[in-house]
């Protein structure tokens, strides 16, 4: 089955997550949408120094947002928020320098930003592939603790603070690679099987999926949307899957192409209007998402996370259904 489900991911992806697939979903895009200002809304981009992250924080910034990028790497980073600010006139952009994979820095960084700031919209879009089993000083799994730890602890910080807020959006850059992946909640550290760094990540992304579909469940106030971004050509692919990128090339989409969705889900008003708690990405891909996983094992997913710094709510998990901007 894991066969089939990677054969038929690669063949809907040759056909939708490529380029080419973007300027053919585009032509059906109303440019409206992203024809917007926000001058007074303040955003928060995670991994905002490179790739889609760098895409997306210029674009809020040239339409006047307030954005905060949130980065590991100081020297890359000072440097991402040098360019941004050249490029787009705007000075209201602010670094903070956060490792995503240590939940106890996550939590005091938060702690320090409510005091100082407001918040409308979060972009969860850092992350990790990291291809053999490594561990943090916490003895954290660094995949897990990057993709999905450090995304639930800096969400869950930060509700309380959109909360407050006109239009607050929670956005997640998931992966399509979900897909080939059933939610497994026995194993978040990948202890018991052989590493295999891609799927770990897949499984990491499907469960920011689970995590959206309930945080849209219990927050209501809060529009909560994840996406796939297609295949893009970034820095994180070219070093986390030289051969991927090696094979696909120039049809990969440009860095601009793969932020068009979370734009979309961040800025536009009719993304508002879409039911809370979607995964965007396209059509249903056949024996993969079709079912959606069980509720008893999607609510494992925040139960997992129980023995962290932070508790998860005893929430009650609600499937999900797609939607898209064009044929993401």
């Amino acid at each position: 089955m894991l066969l089939y489900r990677s054969a038929a991911w690669f063949a809907k992806g040759l056909r939708e997550y490529t380029k080419s697939g973007y300027e053919s979903a585009s032509k059906d895009f109303i440019p409206d949408d992203l024809e917007v200002q926000v001058p007074g809304r303040a955003f928060m981009v995670t991994g905002g120094n490179s790739g889609i992250g760098k895409a997306t924080a210029f674009e809020i910034a040239k339409r006047g947002g307030t954005v905060h990028l949130v980065c590991r790497d100081q020297n890359r980073a000072e440097g991402a928020r040098g360019e941004i600010i050249r490029e787009s006139g705007n000075q209201n952009i602010f670094l903070h320098i956060v490792d995503l994979s240590d939940p106890k820095t996550v939590w005091n960084f938060v702690e320090n930003f409510k005091q100082e700031h407001s918040l409308n919209v979060l972009i969860n879009n850092a992350g990790c592939m990291v291809n053999k089993r490594e561990l943090t000083e916490d003895g954290l799994e660094k995949n897990f603790a990057t993709n999905t730890l450090g995304v639930y602890v800096l969400t869950t910080a930060l509700i309380p603070v959109l909360e407050k807020e006109h239009d607050p959006r929670v956005v997640t850059v998931s992966s399509g690679g979900m897909l080939v992946q059933k939610l497994s909640t026995d194993d978040l550290q990948s202890e018991r099987t052989a590493f295999d760094g891609t799927m770990v990540y897949a499984q990491n992304k499907r469960q920011q999926v689970v995590l959206t579909e309930r945080w849209a469940r219990a927050h209501p106030a809060i529009h909560f949307s994840c996406m796939h971004p297609g295949w893009v050509d970034t820095p994180g692919v070219r070093l986390s899957m030289p051969r991927f990128h090696a094979r696909l090339g120039a049809r990969l989409r440009s860095e601009a192409q793969g932020a068009d969705t979370v734009l979309w889900l961040a800025l536009a008003p009719t993304a508002a209007a879409q039911p809370s708690g979607r995964f965007f990405q396209g059509d249903f891909l056949p024996g993969c998402e079709g079912a959606p996983d069980p509720p008893l094992r999607a609510a494992r997913v925040g139960e997992g996370l129980c023995p962290f710094p932070v508790i998860a709510p005893s929430l009650a998990w609600q499937g999900g259904s797609i939607a898209c901007r064009g044929a993401l």
